[in-house]
């Protein structure tokens, strides 16, 4: 025998939807704040080449062995210094209408290595070349700590779509009652600046200094607000 039960049972109660006595307006603003990056991050490394694999592993891990050495010896933490890429490649030379020709073996490993004290960076690039490094990228300048920055961008965001909403709710005679609700995009930014750090090695050693210039970088919020306007 089936039971039934009531249609009750499976229905599901809402409330009805709150009707709003006003205009809806809806500002979309961007804040803004300036930071100095007090982080770098570069990555380092050493290409070897020998006519064995075998060879051009020992080969790379003896100077790499060496540019790690002088990093810790310049004052880099342990927790600053990490593998970023470690490979071993045949080399092929190919040319027209001949066979290709196997030359050997190249090995790379790869270094990423973050600056605390940026004012220093470019002297220990330069004892990292003396060392044997001869790969240099970067640099990669960052905000170590943004929450701060973020914050006072936020601040500015909310400041500027209450001006901005004034502004509408004066142009078409009404006033803003109040703020309804406040989104935040999730692509909040902190720009990074990249550029390029690769160099003749052959000359690098008995250059001058090499300079890391971090300049000052934006980071920005972008904020939807919605606002109640009425008369």
């Amino acid at each position: 025998m089936k039971t039934l039960l009531p249609a009750a049972a499976s229905a599901q109660v809402s409330s009805p939807p709150m009707l709003i006595d006003g205009t809806i307006l809806e500002v979309v603003a961007e804040g803004k704040t300036t930071r100095t990056p007090d982080l770098v991050t570069i990555n380092t490394g050493v290409v070897t080449q020998a006519p064995t694999a075998s060879t051009a592993l020992t080969d790379n891990a003896v100077r790499v062995k060496r540019v790690v050495l002088a990093l810790k010896t310049a004052g880099v933490a342990d927790r600053d210094i990490r593998s970023a890429n470690i490979s071993l490649q045949p080399q092929i030379r190919y040319a027209d209408n001949t066979p290709p020709v196997f030359t050997g073996y190249q090995a790379s490993n790869t270094i990423s290595v973050r600056f605390r004290d940026i004012t220093r960076a470019g002297t220990i690039l330069d004892a990292l070349v003396r060392e044997g490094a001869n790969q240099i990228d970067g640099p990669n300048f960052q905000i170590e700590k943004p929450e701060t920055a973020f914050d006072e961008a936020r601040a500015d965001a909310v400041a500027k779509a209450n001006v901005r909403a004034a502004l509408y709710a004066r142009v078409v005679g009404l006033r803003v009652d109040r703020m309804l609700s406040i989104s935040e995009n999730s692509a909040a930014n902190v720009p990074i600046a990249l550029t390029a750090m690769r160099e003749n090695m052959a000359g690098a050693a008995s250059a001058s200094d090499t300079k890391v210039i971090p300049g000052e970088q934006d980071v920005t919020i972008n904020l939807s607000v919605r606002f109640l306007l009425k008369k």
